[in-house]
């Protein structure tokens, strides 16, 4: 599995991989030493986390369940992309998880319309918006009630 993640990190970051064994006479503390000090740039291996190790390299969270995880040197800064869980999805994903929502509301204000009294007594652009709010509500779990 490491050498495929290794593979996998090199073609999307396009950089060319060395390898090294970690002789086995190395404490786990010198492992992330060489993190810290650049000897390596990063390591994966079975390393506990803990509050001393956190203050010179970062760790990702398990790719294993035994608690394999990467370790990389610590960065000074710090950015935040508040819209990175877009990127789960393409574009036209997206447009087509929207489009499907606003047709589902459409859809339920057509067959409901007459027959739920919530919806009644409110103009037409009313009705239609929260078909569309129950329809998207439902999509993500949250519910309208």
């Amino acid at each position: 599995f490491v050498p495929d993640l290794i593979n996998i990190l090199q073609s999307k970051m396009g950089f060319i991989p060395i390898m090294k064994l970690v002789p086995s006479n190395q404490t786990y503390n010198e492992f992330v030493q060489g993190v810290s000090n650049g000897v390596y740039d990063i390591a994966i291996g079975d390393v506990t986390v803990t509050a001393a190790r956190r203050e010179f390299v970062d760790f990702s969270n398990a790719i294993f369940d035994n608690s394999l995880r990467i370790i990389t040197r610590k960065t000074t800064r710090t950015s935040t992309d508040l819209f990175a869980f877009l990127k789960t999805f393409t574009r036209n994903l997206w447009l087509l998880v929207l489009g499907t929502v606003i047709f589902a509301g459409i859809l339920m204000f057509i067959i409901e319309r007459q027959d739920n009294e919530a919806l009644q007594n409110h103009s037409i652009l009313s009705q239609v918006t929260m078909s569309v709010w129950y329809a998207f509500g439902n999509l993500i779990g949250y519910g309208v009630d």
